[in-house]
């Protein structure tokens, strides 16, 4: 639970449990998973705190915010799900919960019958806004590390990410 301090770190705990059991060889590699995905939580508590007061999820901020980023303010679905790294079914979930705050709105592709495009409203802009500057405030601008740990641990992530075949 985010916030519980402890008098010890219970991933260490777990490296020496690990190497006790016989798995030292791999330990390294379960304090790198779990360190990760206790981070991930850790971070995702502190985003969805800052976002509670705008209704948003980090994924349906992340489709407005991309919205709002493109020139025209609207994108087809399956290119949205792209550039978002996420299941065209994600991305139609998080449209039907925006378009039920009036934040977007699906409308038919001009040239491309084919296409449906979501498109960002004037509430939508006027919320992601507001949103991205608290999660400026209350979360970007102080991640809980100094500058050159936050480029190694980018530059770290971004070496796992090309490696498991992100991009």
């Amino acid at each position: 639970m985010a916030g519980r301090s402890m008098d010890f770190d219970p991933i260490a705990e777990a490296r020496e449990n690990w190497t006790q059991a016989g798995w030292g060889e791999v330990a390294d590699g379960m304090v790198a998973v779990t360190s990760v995905m206790r981070a991930h939580q850790i971070l995702l508590a502190r985003v969805e705190a800052a976002l509670r007061p705008y209704d948003l999820s980090f994924s349906r901020f992340e489709l407005l915010r991309l919205l709002a980023f493109s020139r025209q303010g609207s994108l087809p679905i399956t290119k949205a799900s792209d550039r978002l790294q996420v299941h065209v079914t994600s991305v139609t979930h998080a449209i039907r919960r925006l378009e039920e705050g009036g934040l977007v709105r699906r409308v038919p592709h001009p040239t491309d019958g084919r296409t449906t495009l979501v498109e960002i409203t004037e509430l939508g802009r006027k919320t992601v806004g507001e949103a991205t500057e608290t999660l400026n405030s209350e979360v970007f601008g102080n991640v809980g590390m100094s500058d050159d740990e936050m480029t190694g641990l980018v530059g770290a992530i971004q070496s796992l990410r090309k490696h498991n075949g992100d991009f």
